[in-house]
């Protein structure tokens, strides 16, 4: 007998234990070298956990069980391959004739797990789609491997609506449900808990008129996108508004170590972003030196390892400033939490058209609220407030990104 042991894979060298988020195969399940088997959650990330040898699987630690980096998760008991799907080998046919075809074998035995093992189980892209849609996997024909529920499937079953007369009337009946914290949302309540136990956080408003910068968007995106590939959005103009604001209020870029402030020349700056296993914030690194196409290339390519849970920990170390929006979800207006140990994060919230007054009438602008969460342990009133009133004049004046945060007529006059 030859048994390999699959250990628990480390998904960072400050995290000594994971959490079993779930199984792909069972006990018994014939495998193959490379086949997914497992998925895993660590308080930053979640990994697939994969075969490292061809046989049968033997699961030693339960879906939901906390388990050490290094540990043996599983064996496979490579000297068994009798699962195994036994290859067919095509009838041998002369030359001179075309035999007629043969009659059809007898029922042969199911297939192995090898071809079943991912059989209504979701990918990470088609799990976040199917939560956000309310579709269950039942509702769901998976066409990846071994029956793996894909992205295109949900949509397809989406776009062909959905038998309702199956779905239980409601009964009145007064039901609970329990489940297991994961790993990332224990952390996240940790950190959170965290934060407003050991800050003087506080935070201030102010409100940006997204005219300019949505008439900007609308006339360059075509010409943009064709030229670099990507769309412009707005949050590539925040980032890029935040980087100069940043440079001008260093205190809102740096961070509390002990009884030192550690003060940044860097913008690296956290986009939240929202996935299926909870709030996760990967890096966009040298936000400062970017244009606004390297920022939506890099915060595409973030958030779609985010959602798609390929996401490292290595992409969400190091922020020294945090930006969310919670516009997306039609928020109108929040009081967003510092990402520790940063000092202070943006909140941007949903454009709506509001009366405002405008060199003394009233018009009608599309306007989004926007708040500065801050820790008033380093950083004053004047800063926060000062920072709030710079990204403000960037985005109603989206020129003066291009002038390091002048107008084009302050840098031709010199001023």
């Amino acid at each position: 007998m030859s048994v390999i042991e699959i250990k628990v894979p480390s998904p960072g060298e400050s995290i000594s234990e994971v959490q079993i988020a779930n199984w792909v195969v069972k006990s018994g399940d014939f495998v193959q070298n490379g086949q997914v088997i497992a998925e895993i959650d660590s308080d930053k990330a979640t990994l697939e956990m994969t075969a490292e040898a061809s046989g049968e699987i033997t699961i030693l630690a339960e879906a939901g069980d906390t388990v050490a980096v290094g540990a043996t998760a599983a064996t496979i008991d490579t000297s068994k391959q009798g699962n195994a799907p036994a290859p067919v080998a095509a009838p041998k046919v002369e030359a001179a004739s075309v035999a007629a075809p043969a009659p059809a074998p007898a029922a042969a035995p199911s297939p192995g797990p090898a071809a079943s093992y991912a059989a209504g189980h979701a990918a990470p892209a088609a799990a976040k789609m199917m939560a956000e849609n309310n579709v269950s996997a039942a509702q769901v024909s998976g066409t990846g491997p071994g029956g793996r529920i894909l992205k295109s499937d949900v949509a397809a079953a989406i776009s062909a609506g959905f038998d309702t007369s199956a779905v239980p009337a409601r009964t009145g009946e007064r039901t609970e449900r329990r489940e297991k914290m994961t790993m990332l949302r224990k952390k996240v309540a940790e950190r959170l808990v965290s934060v407003k136990n050991n800050t003087a956080m506080l935070t201030t408003f102010n409100e940006v008129n997204m005219k300019p910068s949505m008439d900007l968007r609308a006339k360059y995106k075509e010409l943009f996108k064709e030229k670099h590939g990507v769309g412009l959005g707005f949050m590539s103009l925040f980032t890029k508004a935040v980087c100069e604001a940043l440079q001008q209020f260093p205190a809102v870029n740096a961070r509390i170590d002990g009884t030192d402030i550690v003060y940044n020349s860097f913008c690296d700056v956290g986009i939240a972003v929202s996935t299926p296993k909870g709030l996760m914030v990967p890096i966009v690194r040298n936000a400062e030196m970017l244009s606004l196409a390297d920022i939506e290339k890099g915060i595409g390519g973030l958030a779609k390892k985010a959602r798609d849970g390929k996401i490292t920990v290595d992409d969400m170390q190091g922020g020294t400033f945090t930006i969310t929006n919670g516009g997306v979800f039609g928020s109108m207006l929040s009081t967003p939490i510092i990402n520790p140990p940063q000092s202070a994060i943006l909140g941007m919230h949903n454009i709506v058209e509001r009366p405002i007054a405008e060199n003394g009438q009233v018009v009608i602008r599309p306007i989004m609220y926007i708040a500065l969460s801050y820790d008033h342990r380093i950083i004053d009133g004047r800063e926060s407030v000062g920072f709030l009133v710079k990204v403000k004049e960037m985005l109603e004046n989206p020129e003066r990104m291009l002038f390091g945060g002048k107008t084009a007529e302050e840098v031709l006059l010199g001023l």
